[in-house]
């Protein structure tokens, strides 16, 4: 039996807490650690971002894009009062994973 993907849609940012990156992967875990020992080249390595805040799963790819397009469009503040709601003290929900 084909095992079912998830897929997910995730923010990270930086000590800090001043640069949010916004991404989908189906793999978190992986995902998160590759950022987490900047193992990929680009702006979360630029930016030190490697604490996750805040996630959401889906089973379906598009919906999975079309939420980090939509999340990415989102005002500074809205983005701001999302991560507070599902993580109020803005822990690394990474090191929990």
């Amino acid at each position: 039996m084909k095992k079912e993907r998830e897929y997910c849609v995730y923010i990270l940012t930086n000590r800090s807490n001043k640069v949010l990156y916004i991404g989908v992967t189906n793999d978190l875990i992986r995902r998160v650690f590759e950022h987490k020992n900047k193992l990929v080249d680009g702006f979360t390595k630029k930016y030190n971002l490697s604490k996750l805040v805040y996630y959401e799963m889906t089973k379906d790819v598009e919906s999975a894009i079309g939420r980090e397009k939509q999340l990415k469009n989102w005002h500074r503040d809205w983005k701001i009062n999302l991560i507070t709601q599902f993580n109020p003290e803005w822990k690394d929900l990474g090191e929990e994973l």
